[in-house]
Formats: C-alpha cells, sequence, structure tokens
C-alpha cells in the first residue's frame, strides 16, 4: 500500500469515527438547549464570558422582528425637506445623529436619507450651493415583521446602515440602524459622544416619581408592577395625552388606572416629562 493510500485510508476511518461519535451526543432541537451547551462550556472554561454573551446575542436576534427593537416613530429625529441649511445644522449639531430621515407634506411621506457628513461640503462652498433633494439618499424601507437576521444580512450586503420601519397600511412606525441590531448582540455600543443616561424613572421622594414621557410603557409597567395596556400608545407620554384628549399644559394633572400624573415639561407638540404618584385604594 502506498504512502497515499494509507492516508486515505487514515482519513476514511476518522470520517467513520466522526459520524459514529454524533450518533451518540444528542442533537439540540431549540435554542434552549443550545443556549445550556453554551452555558456549559463556558462552566468548563471552553469560552469565557464574554464570548458567552455575544453567542447569547446572537442567538435572541434570530428571534426577533424589526418591530421588537426599532426606535419607534415618537422618537425619530426627521428634518422637513423645506429646512434651510442653518435649521438643518441645528438639529443635526443638537441631535449628534450621522443619518435622518427626510420627510415631505407629512411624517409618513420619506423622501431619502441625509448623511450629516454630506453638509460638510457646503460650509465651505457657501449656502448657496445648498439643495437638499440632491444629497438624499434612496431610504430602505421594511415591514415590522421583518426578522432581524434577514435584516442584519441585507445591511451588510447592500452597504447601508439604516431602515425605515412601516406598518401594515405603509405607515411610518419607526426606524431601525444597524447599530440597533449590533447592540442587541453585543450590548450598548458607546462613543466619546455619548452622555451618561439616568434613569427614565426617578423617586423625588414621597411617594412622588419623575417619568421622561418617552419612557416606554412596558418599562413603566415593570418598575411600579402593573399592567397598563400599550395597544394604543408605546409612552407615558402617550397615555397623558389619550387620557386628557389634547396636549396638556404644564401643572395640569389627571388621574387613571390608579396613578396620578402632573405634567412637570412639555413643548407646542408633545409631553416631555411628568410626576407621577401612586394613588392610594
Amino acid at each position: 500500500m502506498t504512502d497515499e493510500e494509507k492516508t486515505n485510508a487514515v482519513k476514511s476511518k476518522a470520517v467513520k469515527f466522526k459520524r459514529w461519535l454524533k450518533s451518540f451526543i444528542p442533537r439540540p432541537s431549540s435554542i434552549n438547549e443550545v443556549t445550556e451547551i453554551l452555558h456549559s462550556a463556558q462552566n468548563e472554561s471552553i469560552i469565557d464570558a464574554g464570548v458567552l454573551h455575544i453567542m447569547e446575542g446572537a442567538l435572541k436576534v434570530s428571534d426577533l422582528q424589526t418591530r421588537e427593537i426599532m426606535i419607534p416613530r415618537s422618537q425619530m429625529v426627521s428634518l422637513q425637506d423645506d429646512k434651510s441649511l442653518d435649521e438643518i445644522l441645528d438639529i443635526v449639531i443638537h441631535s449628534q445623529h450621522s443619518r435622518f430621515p427626510v420627510v415631505g407634506e407629512s411624517s409618513d411621506d420619506v423622501l431619502g436619507i441625509l448623511l450629516a457628513k454630506e453638509l460638510l461640503p457646503l460650509l465651505l462652498l457657501g449656502k448657496e450651493k445648498f439643495d437638499l433633494k440632491s444629497l438624499l439618499r434612496p431610504a430602505t424601507i421594511i415591514p415590522e415583521s421583518k426578522r432581524i437576521d434577514a435584516l442584519l444580512k441585507e445591511f451588510r450586503e447592500h452597504r447601508y446602515h439604516m431602515a425605515i420601519v412601516v406598518d401594515e397600511y405603509g405607515g411610518v412606525s419607526g426606524l431601525v440602524t444597524i447599530e440597533d441590531i449590533l447592540e442587541e448582540i453585543v450590548g450598548e455600543i458607546e462613543d466619546e459622544t455619548d452622555e451618561q443616561e439616568s434613569d427614565p424613572i426617578q423617586s423625588n421622594g414621597d411617594g412622588v416619581f419623575a417619568v421622561e414621557a418617552i419612557t416606554d410603557i412596558d418599562t413603566f409597567n415593570e418598575f411600579f408592577d402593573i399592567g397598563l395596556s400599550d395597544d394604543e400608545c408605546d409612552t407615558v407620554g402617550g397615555l397623558v395625552v389619550q387620557a386628557f384628549g389634547r396636549l396638556p399644559k404644564v401643572g395640569e394633572s389627571i388621574a387613571f388606572n390608579g396613578f396620578g400624573f402632573t405634567v412637570t415639561a412639555c413643548d407646542q407638540r408633545k409631553v416631555i416629562s411628568v410626576d407621577v404618584r401612586k394613588q392610594s385604594t
């Protein structure tokens, strides 16, 4: 038998042995079982805690839809197509985002995406060269039900970083970025411009809590151990406006679902913060 034949024979036996060995190892049939195997590997020091965290994040993403991680419409920073360069620069500087949806007659009329870096040459060339529509890139539109793993693959293949999310009626319900997906896998990604975020619900003492209006209802429910419905509103501010039936003014109060809400800050379009007190029964 030649050396080559001996080598091939050894390889054949190795393949057969691996197949035989696998027959004695149960294959995982669910994500939970895969997670258990990963935890066992971490306990045996085969992988470290950081690797385990990333693997668990990747498994979680495979089971999520876009609606579960998107930035809701109420928190989107969009630009009107009739804004001047000075007005747009003011919004860009204040928000510190790198990409902005540009809308026309309504917030559902998305004309495209503006990259903040596209404005830099205008500061050198002069404002008379400003033509917002010529700077826009096509907006990618996706449904709320799109799976996150499929979206991440599209982000990578087509080299875009933001998608506009629409509901079943074609209305804009939010947006999602590649960073949002990566944060689901590896955890919060912060850069040197990010400020330390405070808790959206903070105690002021005497049973009064300061609550940011953009706090989602799930977070509010978990904090106060209650079950407010989020069928019609996504945020605490939305619930308060719905209860008033109009946009309230600072200092106005209303009670519902066992809580008293007092508006502490608002502008011409939305409630910004409220004080919340649980009512005695």
